[in-house]
């Protein structure tokens, strides 16, 4: 297989498609929201809960959704949701949104994705060839950061040039594209068709995939390091508190910020799609981990706006090899039967890494400074990875 079989696909196409465009305009979203918290508040608090606000939902609904996505039309799920999330952005278009009202349109987001996660990812398998799986994982991670990218640095210029309410704009037209990608998608369901009827629903039923995985000899220390990495490792959330009191750059400077771990983490994909399987997978794991947390480390040292760039851009490449190695692991291990359950359970390791990371940076900023709590992370990353080294010879020894 070639680098670009999986776009023979064009229901690929369309996935891929509709899967950029949502996280395009989430990542702008995220980024206008946080600027106008910060500007209206001056509170690392405020910014850190936007992280506990967007995690709540997974935590309450993702075996939940899990379960769903194993019984039901997956893409039904996907066009429901995504319906859901245009009506929440409508939320803001108002002239100056409340700190609780982005609150809640983050948090009912945040909730349609916890239900549309692991319907959309449990269909990825049955949009492209076997033999295409691998490479449309690959480019599936390279699109999520093609709009890690973009997003941010268009929301920059966009907050700079005409302010929050026309990210807001876009990112809600963003939103529809996605929603007429799912209508317009066909999934085949070649393997196990989920929306044939489960047998009566057992009180067990939605724990499956939490019991898969807690006896996976790979897959439970492969997200666990994810989980514990980025909960510490996480410096996105405090990128605003940078900006503007540590490298004294504006809106402009606060996009590429937020874009520079995407340029690394898609240059690295790319290099990725055309490269031959990793064959010491765990180790080049536990490689990449440690490097994503060396980088936040100087990151936090730095007082220049390009090295501070530069640590960024490492992240991103780091975090990139995490990604597509645990995608890839989870997508091949896995029966097809309980793929949305166990996608539900990586969900929960995912955003509980993402946004409860994000918290603990607000919360450890406010309490000892921005530069204390992202070094400090950095170096916790560091640990945890050796710590993983040690105990997991699983992890060390697998191959692909």
């Amino acid at each position: 297989m070639d680098a670009y079989s999986a776009f023979r696909s064009r229901d690929f196409r369309l996935f891929l498609t509709g899967s950029l465009l949502s996280n395009f305009g989430l990542q702008m979203l995220s980024v206008a929201v946080s600027w106008d918290l910060y500007l209206q508040t001056k509170s690392a608090i405020v910014l850190g809960n936007v992280g506990f606000v967007q995690v709540a939902p997974f935590l309450m609904f993702a075996l939940l959704a899990g379960n769903l996505a194993d019984r039901y039309d997956r893409r039904r799920i996907m066009i429901a949701t995504q319906l859901m999330v245009v009506c929440a952005s409508a939320l803001l278009l108002r002239s100056s949104p409340t700190v609780a009202l982005i609150y809640t349109t983050l948090f009912l987001t945040a909730a349609a994705r916890s239900f549309q996660g692991p319907a959309r990812m449990a269909v990825l398998p049955h949009v492209v060839r076997p033999d295409a799986l691998r490479n449309a994982i690959t480019w599936h991670s390279s699109a999520q950061e093609i709009a890690n990218v973009g997003g941010p640095a268009l929301a920059g210029i966009l907050l700079a040039s005409a302010g929050s309410r026309t990210v807001y704009m876009a990112q809600i037209l963003c939103a529809a594209l996605t929603l007429a990608c799912f209508l317009f998608l066909h999934v085949r369901f070649d393997a196990v068709d989920p929306r044939v009827p489960a047998p009566p629903r057992a009180p067990r039923d939605l724990l499956e995939g939490v019991r898969f995985v807690w006896h996976h000899s790979l897959i439970l220390p492969a997200i666990s390091l994810d989980l514990f990495a980025v909960l510490f490792g996480g410096a996105t959330a405090l990128l605003p508190i940078f900006a503007v009191d540590i490298l004294h750059t504006g809106a402009h400077g606060l996009g590429w910020l937020r874009a520079a771990p995407s340029l690394g983490a898609v240059s690295m994909a790319v290099l990725l799609s055309h490269a031959p399987k990793m064959k010491h997978a765990g180790r080049t794991l536990l490689w990449a981990v440690a490097g994503f947390g060396a980088a936040i480390v100087m990151f936090g040292l730095s007082r220049s706006l390009w090295l501070s760039f530069a640590m960024l851009l490492l992240t991103g490449a780091f975090d990139n090899i995490s990604v597509v190695l645990r995608q890839s692991l989870v997508q091949t291990r896995t029966p097809d039967h309980l793929k949305g359950r166990v996608l539900a359970v990586q969900n929960i390791f995912i955003s509980c890494s993402n946004q409860l990371g994000a918290a603990e940076s607000g919360w450890t900023a406010a309490w000892f400074g921005p530069i204390v709590s992202v070094v400090g992370g950095g170096l916790a990353t560091i640990a945890i990875v050796a710590g993983f080294a040690t105990r997991s010879a699983a992890l060390r020894k697998w191959s692909q």
